[in-house]
């Protein structure tokens, strides 16, 4: 007697069982609690991320194929909005930003992830390229229309690098943020570094006021 021949999956169709919203979120969060709880990404096993969401590893390997693809997610279901500015200056925009920038690297978990992404630099492209879309881009071209705006209405003078001028603005938070586990991010910091950087960024009749 003939074996009957299996039907190949119709398009659309996906194997195993359907996708469960509520374990994928499980399996997400507990990827970030253990990175936020201090443990380096190239130190998560399948197992211990498994333990952790309460799954079994067969809920992860069915929904990534391997760590780079799953935290590839959780930099973007973990990421914050980009936030809204004001639009009544050019100053007021920046440190709005800048802000924001702040306030997030003191959340544990986003400040773990950037760690743990710019450390995956070398190693695995994949992760630091998905962050740097994700996270980084946004922000960066954020801060270039800011500018521009600035220099249209003659808050800016007119022959700064708007590419170097973005990073003068962004790279102490970056540094402090980098400085160790507890980093110096005090209350008023980006209206100390906005008012810092457009002291020398300010048309000359205007770099007093």
């Amino acid at each position: 007697m003939k074996r009957a021949r299996s039907r190949p999956p119709s398009k659309g169709s996906t194997r195993g069982r359907p996708r469960s919203d509520a374990v994928e979120q499980a399996i997400l969060e507990g990827v970030m609690n253990l990175l936020e709880d201090g443990v380096p990404l190239g130190d998560l096993s399948v197992e211990r991320i498994a333990r952790t969401a309460g799954v079994g590893k067969a809920a992860i390997y069915r929904r990534w194929s391997d760590k780079e693809d799953l935290f590839v997610d959780v930099i973007r279901v973990a990421e914050s909005a980009i936030p809204a500015l004001p639009g009544t200056s050019m100053r007021d925009d920046l440190v709005v930003l800048l802000e924001s920038l702040r306030q997030r690297s003191m959340v544990g978990r986003l400040s773990a992830i950037l760690h743990n992404a710019h450390a995956q630099t070398r190693s695995s492209p994949k992760i630091w390229a998905a962050y740097h879309a994700g996270v980084i881009t946004p922000r960066r071209e954020l801060g270039l229309a800011i500018l521009r705006r600035g220099r249209t209405n003659g808050e800016l003078r007119t022959d700064v690098d708007l590419e170097l001028a973005v990073e003068m603005f962004v790279g102490p938070l970056l540094i402090r943020s980098f400085a160790g586990p507890d980093p110096d991010l005090p209350d008023g910091l980006a209206e100390q570094i906005v008012d810092t950087v457009l002291h020398g960024l300010r048309p000359v009749n205007s770099a007093s006021a």
